[in-house]
């Protein structure tokens, strides 16, 4: 996921991040297997943050000074749809989220395939325009 437009000064607080992973674990029913690390860059404010899941991770990395926040769940096993737009809007005054969704291959007969969100920039077509 990519949210542009956000509030720099929520994409500086630790606390804000924290809140948003707990509601998208508990929502998703993930399962950490340890404590989720965090990093504060000094200059911009700018956050990473990686919790490692039974299911893989869900990772995040903030840009105060570009108003962003791009957010990776990758997951082993499919998961209900969340509502990572009205979430990341909320949280972070975003005026535009882009959620993208790959299915991926995990058997020789499976093809790999991206799954269009609604409002969402569809790569696929990008990818076939080169």
């Amino acid at each position: 996921m990519d949210a542009h437009g956000c509030a720099p000064e929520r994409l500086r607080n630790p606390e804000m991040l924290r809140d948003l992973f707990a509601r998208i674990i508990s929502g998703l029913n993930l399962r950490p297997i340890g404590e989720t690390r965090w990093h504060q860059f000094p200059n911009s404010g700018g956050i990473t943050g990686l919790c490692l899941l039974a299911e893989s991770h869900l990772a995040c990395h903030t840009f105060p000074e570009f108003g962003s926040l791009c957010l990776n769940l990758f997951c082993c096993v499919p998961r209900e749809r969340w509502d990572f737009e009205r979430e990341l809007t909320a949280a972070f005054g975003a005026s535009s989220v882009s959620v993208r969704t790959v299915v991926r291959q995990y058997s020789e007969t499976e093809e790999l395939r991206l799954e269009p969100v609604a409002g969402a920039h569809d790569l696929a077509q990008e990818s076939q325009r080169g």
